[in-house]
């Protein structure tokens, strides 16, 4: 199969070679060089890369002025109290 490249030096991958090998939008490949010959193949998932970016979220609101943990875990207290409040005042309306 010959496609042509865009001028963004962007190349469609055909669809029966994404569906061979279970390429679907999102996924991440890996490009390498060999001469003159160019390979394309789905990158594979490094599972200490990936519990690095996760690692590496932990804490990214820990210096933000006026926030802390304790203080959104009571707001959200305070907001599932007041609905709680909000819907037995519903059923108390009901009743009458």
């Amino acid at each position: 199969m010959n496609h042509v490249m865009g001028t963004k030096g962007q190349v469609v991958i055909p669809k029966a070679i994404r569906d061979e090998v279970g390429l679907k939008p999102g996924d991440e490949v890996d490009f390498d060089t060999q001469g003159s010959e160019v390979t394309v193949r789905r990158a594979e998932e490094d599972p200490a890369a990936k519990r690095e970016r996760i690692e590496s979220l932990r804490g990214i609101f820990a210096d933000m002025p006026g926030f802390s943990t304790k203080a959104l875990e009571a707001d959200r207290r305070e907001e599932r109290e007041r609905e709680e409040r909000r819907e037995r005042e519903r059923r108390e309306r009901r009743k009458r």
